[in-house]
């Protein structure tokens, strides 16, 4: 299915790509998310294809119902104990999902948002992070590791993370109340933040605007490794796919290119098995 893959010791995290699925229109072809629009055959089958290739059970593909919030769900043995209408109350308004389970793929779904998948070597336990600006600015990686330490004891000087595909800075023209949010919250503006000439840099808009007018871009890949780094991570144990969704629409989904009504990139990681 020609995902982007991310092999480390312990773990493996991936990003789905466009191709290779059952999904078609604005979803095609590989779109594995349920809360888009699409078909809700063609989401399973494409599940079915992706867990297949996993080699894991299709119920234990664990993808929450995001809404730009801070919220990381435990997936637990109780957890599969619950009945799958209960299993996916639960995971409603999650966006970070965590683990220490064999054969279980934890998930997140973007379409320029960043995917932060995280894995603590020492107590074997693994993490997907959906951050988009929102949640970025909210701090929902740092909170994620907070909640894995105190399910699993994680230290984040232990833990590997890959930021999967997501928009870039160039692509993520953003209005002033955005850039006041970020500003608002402490983060450092002079490292995220540049402000560019619309005419010359703005690559998402179809019309020409005024010379004079100048518009600020984001660094949502960057500000989610600075806070990595703030909570303990080691640099060289930061993998940056280097991926923008927004340029690179036609291998993987983008929401600001290609619409709302459209599909969506699943971010897993999965416990090596040992």
């Amino acid at each position: 299915m020609n995902h982007y893959y991310k092999e480390i010791i312990g773990a493996t995290a991936f990003s789905t790509t466009r191709h290779g699925g059952v999904s078609v229109g604005a979803y095609a072809s590989f779109n594995a998310n349920h809360y888009c629009g699409d078909d809700p055959e063609h989401v399973e089958a494409n599940r079915s294809l992706l867990c297949c290739e996993l080699g894991i059970d299709k119920d234990h593909l664990i993808v929450p119902h995001q809404t730009h919030d801070i919220r990381t769900l435990v997936i637990d043995n109780d957890f599969f104990s619950f009945s799958l209408s209960a299993r996916a109350e639960r995971l409603e308004g999650i966006d970070a999902v965590c683990t220490n389970l064999p054969d279980t793929c934890v998930c997140v779904s973007t379409a320029d948002c960043i995917p932060i998948l995280i894995y603590d070597g020492v107590h074997n336990a693994i993490s997907a992070v959906h951050a988009g600006w929102r949640g970025t600015v909210k701090r929902i990686v740092e909170d994620n590791l907070r909640v894995m330490h105190k399910a699993y004891g994680t230290n984040p000087s232990d833990c590997h993370a890959v930021i999967g595909p997501g928009i870039s800075l160039d692509a993520f023209e953003v209005g002033d109340e955005v850039y006041d949010a970020f500003y608002n919250e402490g983060f450092d503006m002079t490292l995220i933040a540049k402000r560019y000439p619309a005419s010359s840099h703005n690559i998402l808009s179809a019309t020409p605007t005024k010379r004079d007018s100048f518009k600020w871009h984001i660094d949502l890949p960057l500000c989610n490794k600075l806070q990595l780094l703030h909570a303990g991570l080691h640099e060289d144990r930061i993998h940056l796919s280097g991926i923008c969704t927004y340029t690179q629409h036609s291998d993987f989904f983008s929401a600001r290119r290609l619409g709302i009504k459209s599909g969506r990139i699943l971010n897993g990681i999965i416990l090596q098995n040992k």
